[in-house]
């Protein structure tokens, strides 16, 4: 199974080592699932843990973005003139399509209209996991 992770499923990850966002990242962990990334998604994830207003301990949090880049699959997306309510979550979908992720796990949902996404299924943690039993 092919995923992209919003930002927002990271930071539940960092925020609790519990949660259905930390399931899924033992999940890349072990294989069961291949992360789709390109670089302009990977910075974001370096450049958010490390927000002060998180209060996360960096040296943890960036272990977990270097982790996640060399597990990746790295993808060269290519640019997709879409409209979104969010301009910046246009890396997660053109990753998504060039690579044919079979869902987008996102915290926000309504980012990510479905006309935008081409079939690719858009889940929350949560409903992701249920796919996986």
């Amino acid at each position: 199974m092919r995923i992209v992770l919003d930002t927002n499923v990271l930071i539940s990850v960092l925020l609790n080592p519990h949660s259905s966002s930390a399931t899924i990242l033992r999940q890349i962990l072990i294989g069961s699932v291949l992360l789709l990334a390109d670089d302009r998604i990977l910075l974001e994830y370096e450049e958010v843990v490390i927000r002060p207003k998180f209060n996360f301990n960096k040296e943890h949090a960036l272990v977990i973005c270097e982790f996640l880049r060399n597990q990746c699959i790295k993808i060269f997306p290519f640019p997709i003139a879409i409209h979104l309510p969010d301009k910046y979550d246009a890396p997660f979908i053109e990753t998504a399509i060039s690579g044919n992720a079979d869902f987008i796990i996102t915290g926000n949902k309504k980012h990510f209209p479905a006309k935008s996404c081409k079939g690719i299924k858009i889940v929350n943690p949560t409903e992701f996991l249920k796919f996986l039993a």
